[in-house]
């Protein structure tokens, strides 16, 4: 049966990880998640996905970082707060999901797949709701959305990768149908 649950935005964030200077990786997060998913367990290649990312709750625990990824320079905040990304398609093989839909970031809209797994059995919470948790992981350019900005470095390559990995964490609460 289909059942329609939200984001429960206290309990769910997205992570990132890009190289720096060619060497090591900084990651970061996006704790303002919000959205929802119609889903079915026995059906999940009819799941409906619809998540926004509030992009002014990065975290990399630098400051100064935070501050310039919300500029101009990379996000334009100002410009784009938000993040979000709407299914389109989910394929199932065993207990994995391929679900592909349009990531918009930056005002680019580009077709991503992100690979869902984790995906939880509805559990009753403490407080009788029900909930349902999952992971979806996946890879960008961040280039494909004019996330261009770079410094050359001195001995070759540059200060900030293009590929950037990225991994919702999710945890939704089952909405409640109105009764006649």
């Amino acid at each position: 049966m289909k059942n329609t649950y939200q984001i429960d935005a206290a309990h769910s964030h997205v992570q990132f990880s890009v190289r720096h200077l060619m060497l090591s990786n900084v990651k970061g997060t996006f704790s303002g998640v919000t959205g929802t998913v119609v889903y079915d367990p026995a059906k999940p290649e009819q799941t409906a996905i619809d998540a926004t990312v509030d992009i002014a709750t990065v975290n990399t625990n630098d400051e100064k970082r935070d501050g310039h990824l919300k500029s101009p320079d990379f996000f334009d905040l100002a410009k784009y707060p938000t993040m979000t990304f709407k299914g389109k398609s989910v394929e199932t093989s065993g207990d994995s999901h391929k679900v592909t839909g349009d990531l918009t970031l930056h005002g680019v809209t580009k077709e991503v797949t992100l690979t869902v797994e984790d995906v939880t059995e509805e559990t009753k919470d403490p407080w009788g709701m029900f909930r349902i948790g999952a992971n979806a992981k996946g890879k960008i350019k961040r280039s494909d959305f004019g996330l261009t900005w770079n410094a050359a470095l001195e001995t070759g390559g540059v200060m900030v990768g293009d590929d950037v990995k990225i991994e919702f964490e999710l945890q939704f609460v089952k909405q409640q149908t109105a009764t006649a």
